[in-house]
């Protein structure tokens, strides 16, 4: 930890020094999108959960929402993809496409779900994650919306002109 609080990590492979909260404020906006992509296709039982650092997880953050039939597991899969690669970003593995069950579209630091109404009970992976962190989609809105919020509120600075 630094001394604002920032956990720092250290990559190796890049030699360089990141900021895991940085990240995870980077991540909000694509999160978003993948979230407003899932509403806009009507999905139901929308589920957010941050993971734990140390919790065995692969990933930051598990978008979770259920669709009714198998055209609208797809649609929304299709949603997802289209927004986030007009945001430049492109799933590095998607699975479980044709069977609309469950598909999995991993983006590395964020992983979307979207199962069917029976995949989702029976694969219950907020039980099996229940250690993570349970957001609501206004949670990741509020961080951006604060930071737009604090630049339009701050003063600005008047120009003076120097003295000859």
């Amino acid at each position: 930890m630094d001394s604002e609080g920032y956990d720092l990590g250290y990559n190796e492979s890049y030699g360089i020094f990141f900021s895991r909260m940085n990240k995870k404020n980077e991540l909000k906006p694509q999160i978003s999108a993948a979230i407003q992509a899932c509403l806009e296709k009507k999905a139901e039982e929308l589920s957010i959960l941050e993971m734990e650092k140390g919790s065995g997880a692969f990933t930051d953050y598990f978008v979770l929402c259920s669709g009714t039939n198998p055209r609208q597991v797809q649609a929304i899969a299709d949603e997802v993809e289209l927004r986030l690669k007009k945001a430049g970003l492109r799933p590095t593995h998607v699975e479980g496409y044709r069977q609309a069950e469950w598909v999995l579209i991993d983006y590395v630091d964020f992983v979307v779900h979207v199962f069917s109404e029976k995949a989702r009970k029976f694969y219950d992976l907020e039980r099996l994650w229940k250690s993570a962190r349970r957001l609501e989609p206004g949670d990741l809105k509020a961080a951006t919306r604060t930071r737009k919020t604090a630049a339009k509120s701050a003063p600005k600075k008047k120009k003076t002109r120097a003295k000859a």
